[in-house]
């Protein structure tokens, strides 16, 4: 059965929706494969064209209004975006930090960037090996949005990730609609866009939140750091999905955590899981005046968190968390392998 976690599971992956539209799309092609060559034009105008776009998000049989600014400044990458229905929900990234107006849970939730490229430069890379695990294939043009597009087809090869259909603009390599797709190719969630325009300039107050913050909890998920604890920083996984390799060991504070999660980052070139692992938390001290407060309960099974899923559970007594853009299995599969290892014996994969 599917259990929510609570809302400590949606920091570690706040901006999920706009994962489909960005993110898991490949970076590097060959230039000899025509949909992967027009997957590298796709990624060249996103990082590096001024736009602003309204579209519809569609999910779990849910239709969410959102709206995308992206402007590149003298090589300054500022982007919003904004629920035009539903929660509300603004994200501006501004180079090297990400803030999430999350008015619906009354918080404010601040994230540093671990680059400071442009936006789509924290993608995963394409893995030479990558041929292996999906494949790659034109289908005939369409039109979207009154335009000519291009349809490309992402077609995983077995059930532990995802595909996707893009439809891209034939003039500009612009994506018009984005679907996430299953091992057997039914839309799991879509995007497409009402309305694209790629302005010369955009204007600062287009980039300026509108959410009113008085009386929101602000939470500051800490910057990544060389190393947890000596008790959390042996802990990998000791088997992965076909293709999913090591790509990131570090540590992190998450949000009201008192001392740094581990953070792996497992990846088969394309689809990307992030774990953490982090101490079980302990009730607050507490005063004379106050009593303490009790410790808060771990977190445990399966939730969605926007087109992917979380999986939760105890190992060896401390929190272990995967998620990512991938099916439910994936994440079931990398949390419970994870293990505790000496210095010695730890694995490098």
């Amino acid at each position: 059965m599917t259990r929510g976690l609570p809302i400590r599971a949606s920091w570690l992956a706040p901006c999920a929706v706009v994962g489909l539209l960005l993110a898991a799309i490949p970076q590097r092609a060959g230039a000899s494969d025509e949909p992967r060559e027009w997957l590298e034009k796709m990624n060249r105008a996103l990082a590096t064209r001024n736009y602003d776009g309204t579209f519809f998000h569609l999910s779990g049989g849910r239709v969410e209004t959102m709206r995308i600014v992206h402007r590149v400044r003298a090589g300054r990458v500022t982007e919003r975006l904004v629920s035009l229905d539903g929660s509300g929900r603004e994200f501006v990234r501004n180079n090297d930090e990400l803030t999430c107006y999350l008015p619906d849970q009354h918080t404010v939730l601040v994230e540093p960037r671990q680059d400071r490229g442009p936006f789509l430069g924290s993608l995963p890379q394409f893995g030479a090996d990558v041929n292996e695990f999906y494949r790659f294939e034109s289908l005939p043009n369409s039109r979207v949005l009154g335009r000519s597009a291009r349809v490309i087809m992402v077609n995983p090869k077995d059930q532990f990730r995802f595909g996707y259909r893009i439809w891209l603009d034939d003039n500009t390599a612009m994506p018009l609609k984005t679907q996430l797709c299953d091992s057997r190719g039914q839309v799991i969630e879509q995007i497409l866009f009402a309305r694209l325009d790629m302005p010369e300039n955009i204007p600062d107050a287009d980039l300026t939140p509108a959410v009113r913050t008085e009386g929101m909890r602000w939470v500051r998920q800490g910057a990544s750091h060389d190393s947890a604890s000596p008790a959390l920083s042996g802990y990998r996984a000791t088997e992965l999905p076909p293709g999913f390799r090591l790509t990131v060991s570090g540590a992190q504070t998450l949000g009201g955590a008192t001392e740094p999660a581990t953070h792996l980052v497992y990846s088969d070139g394309l689809a990307t899981v992030s774990v953490f692992v982090e101490a079980q938390r302990e009730p607050n001290s507490g005063t004379d005046d106050k009593p303490r407060a009790p410790a808060e309960p771990p977190m445990q099974g399966l939730a969605r968190v926007g087109s992917g899923y979380a999986f939760s559970t105890m190992v060896q007594g401390h929190q272990v968390t995967a998620v990512g853009e991938v099916p439910a299995q994936t994440v079931e599969f990398i949390a419970h392998s994870v293990k505790s290892f000496s210095g010695s014996d730890l694995p490098a994969h």
